[in-house]
């Protein structure tokens, strides 16, 4: 068996970078001199470039948190500040549940964390919507002030405070900003408006992404409830599977079918398009082609031109593809066949090759469709692997080298973690994609899932 030639596909170059400073660049922390005992004013920006820059830079963060630390970056430039932090009322907001900080290690904000609720300097926004910003300009002589307040910020060496809220324009409040000065100081009036300008442009921002992650966390649980909650266990192979959501929602699919005759049916397979639609036709695709595995497993061909059969009479035009393989553990042999698919990929210690599977059009493309199928015997303790395109073309390679970059990824699985197709499935996605398998903003949804056959 050797891996299939497959034409080369000329890669997309990424935009050229703005013309933004990559980081805007922070004024130290402001000072006052012991014989000034009055807090002083925070040195205003001059003139309104300062705003333009962080705007500019606002617009071009795509995630939440990647929000959230811009705007305490833009923050910290506007007011003087070095440090500060972000945080989002939990109720109905589909953000992050923990703080996001500027200049502040996890321990830290967990020990921010610890401060009394009502003393806490975001609080009174969070408790009173007609307050906009709370000045805090000396912590130290601040009366009232609790006992456990004082410690953290003695502590982690800041003495004043300013917090602002977080308000879209005709939305409700989504929560608030805090920066944190290292001495005795309060913002002037300009740097208070420039900030309050800013603010409304980032809360404004912050709410249309909020938006659109809560409708990808909808359509990724509605995909997840699509798929197996759970493998199946078969005597003689063991099963290990990883779904990766998309940011727009594909129609990936994964399965894991006991058969009659202690065999297994093991499919992979993808709907075209991305979003609600897709993710529905490969619900429907996904329940169809288990069916018919049940009643005609053995033979992978007619699996899939019933499959092929059905798409064309209920869902014209919509593309897919698919792989089904109908595996007999107990003598470690597999009859395979696929519609437009990526051919599986065996790894054991005497190889790491892709399956021979035949050339052949995706589902709903062809007036008839029909391919050959392939058999394929196992040695003891190899592992096979299906998976689908999102997996190449996350790697931002060409086709050729995102086939030799996964076949390099197999290949290198080390033999003391070949036993667990659990760490085989890991060790490949670590290996293959760049931003690693916890990247939640990838494009294409992914799917690989391993069969260890004893």
């Amino acid at each position: 068996m050797s891996a299939p030639q497959l034409p080369k596909v000329a890669g997309i170059d990424s935009p050229a970078p703005g013309t933004c400073p990559a980081s805007p660049t922070v004024p130290p922390a402001v000072e006052t001199s012991s014989a000034a005992p009055a807090p002083r004013h925070a040195a205003a920006p001059a003139g309104p470039a300062p705003l333009h820059e962080v705007t500019e830079r606002l617009i071009r963060a795509g995630t939440v948190p990647d929000a959230l630390r811009e705007i305490l970056r833009a923050g910290a430039r506007l007011l003087g500040a070095r440090r500060g932090l972000a945080v989002l009322h939990p109720a109905g907001i589909p953000g992050p549940r923990t703080p996001v900080g500027l200049g502040l290690t996890h321990e830290e904000l967990g020990q921010l964390d610890t401060v009394p609720p009502a003393d806490r300097p975001q609080n009174p926004l969070a408790a009173d919507p007609s307050l906009t910003e709370v000045v805090r300009p000396d912590l130290a002589a601040e009366p009232g002030l609790a006992p456990r307040h004082r410690e953290v910020a003695g502590r982690l060496g800041y003495a004043a405070a300013y917090a602002h809220a977080l308000d879209p324009l005709g939305g409700t409040r989504l929560g608030a900003v805090v920066w944190l000065y290292d001495a005795p100081a309060a913002p002037g009036r300009e740097a208070r408006r420039e900030v309050t300008r800013y603010l409304g442009l980032a809360a404004d921002h912050l709410a249309r992404l909020l938006e659109v992650e809560g409708a990808r966390a909808r359509l990724a649980a509605l995909t997840e409830g699509l798929l197996p909650r759970r493998l199946p266990r078969v005597p003689g192979v063991r099963l290990a599977v990883r779904h990766l959501t998309g940011r727009l929602g594909g129609g990936d699919w994964y399965d894991a079918l006991p058969l009659p005759d202690a065999a297994l049916g093991l499919s992979v397979g993808s709907a075209g398009g991305s979003g609600p639609a897709a993710v529905a036709a490969m619900g429907r695709l996904r329940a169809a082609l288990r069916a018919y595995a049940v009643m005609e497993g053995e033979d992978p061909v007619a699996v899939l031109s019933d499959l092929e059969l059905l798409l064309r009479l209920t869902e014209p035009g919509r593309p897919a593809t698919a792989l089904f393989a109908h595996c007999r553990p107990a003598g470690r042999r597999i009859a395979l066949a696929g519609a437009g698919h990526n051919p599986p990929l065996v790894i054991g210690d005497r190889r790491a090759e892709f399956v021979e599977t035949g050339l052949s059009a995706p589902l709903g493309m062809l007036g008839c469709w029909e391919a050959p199928g392939a058999e394929v015997r196992l040695e003891p303790g190899e592992t096979v692997l299906l998976w689908t395109d999102g997996l190449l073309r996350r790697t931002g390679d060409p086709v050729d080298r995102a086939f030799a970059r996964l076949h390099r990824a197999a290949a290198g699985v080390p033999r003391r973690l070949r036993d667990d197709p659990e760490t085989v499935v890991g060790h490949v996605l670590d290996a293959v994609l760049p931003d690693g398998p916890d990247a939640a903003d990838g494009p294409d949804d992914v799917v690989l899932l391993a069969a260890r056959f004893d």
